[in-house]
């Protein structure tokens, strides 16, 4: 974990369980700092290293706050117990989200370099942690952070994590939550897995009317607050909930005030003028994902889709004998439609290198339950009361991260023979596309909008198919060199990056086989031919078999796929196949995606799935 330290002291990182034997490969250590000691680590939380001496040198006179790899923001925690962290019983958010907590691949062993820090963040810490994590024998390497707006050889991710990948070592990254606006993402390293955040089948809290209607809404108020049977009132003199001053001259005591869904007015803004007014309970009224992603509730109140708010403001009408009652601290799941992309979720093109598709692949990251720091506040009532809590509900591609790292942890366990390249590739062409409608996943940042690839890579992982993707596009570090040798990068820029003068330039390519797709074109020219060359290795456990190419065309654009039929004689064999995208200029000159589907025949089960992108250039 490349991260801001980490709470050892934390349920999630007890060794319950844990086999007493570390691995013999393992270099690491437990590093003394300031309250961190050598027994704060155990056989769960094997490592804890920190690194500062950058942020001492770009600012020599300061004090650093927690010298140590203790955690002070609660980032490195939640991410670390998101990927590894133990089985605790009864966690939850202040009765939200209550259950078993655990970690994506819960008998990991976890390693803490701690690089970011309440006094800043500098390139050199984070190149100098990932470096350690490697020579100190890590399997994977989760990084919830990036650099915005760097050349690839100017990134401390993009070079350290091209050592790991020389070394077998996984980099698992998040996209960045600038979106929702295209060509937002950090991370598009063509030798890394980047990481798009999703929502989840999940919502908290209902209202219930005196007439009988039960309504399911959301609300996080960090309370078991008694709004029972209070007055529901629907006054338009006050329902904008926009004005201190009206709803503070309004008596609102036992009474649950409905704000009107306004254009003008934010729910954030809602929510805020009712808490300084001191309003006893509220209904807010709003489908905005930004709220529902990111949102804290300091006042008791619910939000309600919008489709019913009508029937309550009937209601509310009826008379005085109106009444509501909130329930918080309940949990509701299999909410639909989910997963959607997340509204903050950073979108490719990748600024650093927009020939290779990203992000990746998407993982859940909105509202995610986790471990946490309990010496800060977490949520909020009111105006000046503010709660801690062991257990967080945090929303960001930084949450989304570590469960695709969770993953392609499981994955190196079960098949330790695949390269970085080849666990990427199952997590990409098995990832799923589809929500729990059986629809396209739709985009929280384009309301109604199916999410694109840009969006959302190959769609949300699904962990137990990657195990068995019947085929995987590989990659070696020369084939990365070949693509920063076509990038046209200087001999002292690509040795920047790969710190190695082993490799050559004899063969450059922009064509890295990669197991997705992107053409970006020129509009002004009025044709395009693009190809691709791409070679698969069948790693299935049918040693003869055969795949047929169903293509789902991007709009306006024709794919052909050369040869049809992919025949193989035996496991690990490999067959190259030419993919060609052709264009004619049309006036829309939008994103446009398809994909393609190798499916296995003859009763086989593999369906090996490919996203196509093609985009103006303009885009990035």
């Amino acid at each position: 974990m490349i991260d801001s330290g980490v709470w050892p002291e934390s349920e999630s990182f007890k060794d319950d369980g844990m086999t007493k034997s570390i691995p013999s490969k393992w270099r690491g250590t437990c590093e003394v700092g300031q309250d961190f000691n050598a027994s704060n680590c155990n056989l769960k939380l094997i490592g804890a290293r920190y690194f500062n001496k950058g942020v001492i040198a770009a600012n020599p006179n300061i004090t650093i706050t927690m010298n140590s790899a203790r955690d002070t923001r609660g980032h490195g925690t939640h991410t670390s117990s998101t990927v590894g962290g133990n089985y605790v019983d009864g966690a939850s958010f202040f009765g939200y989200a209550k259950g078993v907590a655990r970690g994506i691949a819960p008998r990991a062993r976890l390693a803490m370099y701690k690089v970011l820090w309440n006094e800043g963040r500098q390139a050199s810490d984070v190149l100098a942690g990932m470096d350690q994590a490697i020579t100190d024998g890590v399997d994977i390497i989760s990084i919830s952070m990036g650099f915005d707006n760097v050349t690839l050889y100017e990134d401390p991710i993009a070079i350290a994590s091209f050592a790991a990948m020389e070394k077998g070592i996984l980099v698992s990254s998040s996209a960045g939550n600038e979106g929702p606006g295209l060509g937002t993402l950090h991370n598009g390293i063509p030798w890394v897995l980047t990481v798009a955040a999703g929502t989840i089948d999940r919502t908290f809290g209902s209202l219930e009317l005196g007439n009988g209607i039960t309504v399911i809404g959301w609300t996080l108020f960090p309370a078991n607050a008694v709004v029972y049977d209070f007055s529901l009132v629907y006054n338009r003199t006050i329902s904008s909930c926009d004005s201190i001053q009206k709803l503070s001259q309004m008596d609102t005591y036992n009474v649950v005030v409905i704000c009107d869904n306004l254009k003008s007015v934010s729910v954030l803004d809602q929510l805020r003028a009712t808490r300084k007014a001191n309003v006893g309970a509220a209904i807010f009224i709003s489908e905005d994902p930004i709220l529902i992603e990111e949102a804290s509730v300091s006042v008791p109140s619910i939000v309600i889709n919008p489709k019913d708010a009508p029937k309550i403001i009937r209601y509310a009408k009826s008379g005085p004998q109106a009444t509501a009652t909130i329930k918080f601290q309940q949990t509701f799941v299999g909410t639909k439609p989910a997963p959607a992309a997340a509204i903050y979720t950073s979108r490719g093109p990748s600024p650093s290198y927009p020939g290779v598709l990203k992000p990746d692949v998407m993982a859940p990251g909105s509202k995610v339950l986790a471990a946490f720091i309990p010496n800060a506040p977490a949520a909020r009532i009111g105006e000046n009361v503010y709660l801690p809590t062991a257990y967080n509900l945090l929303s960001g591609t930084s949450m989304a991260c570590p469960h695709a790292s969770g993953v392609a942890a499981l994955l190196k366990a079960a098949r330790p023979e695949w390269s970085p390249a080849a666990i990427r590739s199952a997590m990409v062409t098995t990832a799923n596309p589809l929500d729990n409608t059986k629809g396209p996943i739709g985009d929280n940042g384009n309301l109604g909008q199916f999410a694109s690839p840009l969006v959302m890579g190959a769609g949300q992982i699904d962990p137990n198919k990657a195990l068995d993707p019947g085929l995987v596009y590989d990659a070696t570090p020369q084939d990365y060199v070949n693509l920063l040798c076509a990038m046209e990068y200087t001999h002292k820029q690509i040795l920047t990056i790969t710190r190695s003068k082993s490799y050559n330039c004899d063969k450059p390519s922009l064509d890295l086989n990669y197991p997705s797709f992107i053409a970006l074109y020129n509009k002004k020219a009025r044709t395009m031919v693009k190809k691709f060359r791409r070679t698969v290795t069948n790693v299935g456990d049918l040693g003869e078999t055969t795949y047929k190419a169903i293509v789902t065309h991007p709009r306006d654009f024709v794919v052909t796929v050369s040869p049809m039929r992919l025949t193989f004689g035996y496991k690990n064999e490999k067959q190259t196949y030419v993919v060609t995208i052709n264009y004619t200029r049309n006036k829309k000159e939008n994103v446009s995606f398809g994909d393609l589907i190798w499916v296995e025949e003859g009763g086989g089960a593999h369906r090996v799935r490919s996203p196509i992108v093609v985009a103006p250039n303009d885009i990035v």
